[in-house]
């Protein structure tokens, strides 16, 4: 709310280049609040395709989070008015990447009744593909 009242001032003493910067600075802000909502969700979404790929199992309860966090995700990261995307699918892998190991260490406490360190159950799973299938998840199932 402070940013908008100092932009109205800035606009109202025609004051355009601050004005400028003002929305180039809240605009960066909003993004980083998409990206920071899309990380949580990576992160469960992960955590849950961690235990499938390294138990081989999946759970009703698995799938479920697994789909809702995609749709949060894509809701997350969809423009409403303006339609598209907030984020470009690069900077939605890298999101997913910097969650990867979040995910492992809470997979670790619940994957095989948390027998496995982190680094162990990483082992179990092809890393790469995961955050690939993740990310293909995310962009191919948009509704």
């Amino acid at each position: 709310m402070e940013e908008l009242l100092e932009l109205k001032g800035f606009l109202l003493s025609g004051n355009i280049s601050d004005a400028l910067l003002l929305v180039e600075e809240m605009t960066e802000m909003s993004k980083d609040e998409k990206l920071n909502k899309i990380y949580s969700f990576a992160k469960i979404l992960l955590l849950h395709l961690i235990k499938q790929r390294s138990e081989n199992r999946t759970t009703r309860s698995w799938d479920l989070s697994i789909k809702n966090s995609v749709r949060e995700i894509q809701r997350t990261n969809q423009r409403r008015k303006a339609k598209g995307s907030y984020c470009e699918p690069s900077e939605l892998r890298e999101t997913i990447e910097e969650a990867y190991d979040i995910a492992l260490d809470a997979a670790a406490g619940e994957a095989f009744e948390g027998r496995y360190e982190a680094y162990e159950l990483d082992a179990m799973v092809d890393r790469d593909r995961l955050i690939q299938d993740a990310l293909t998840l995310i962009l191919g199932q948009a509704k």
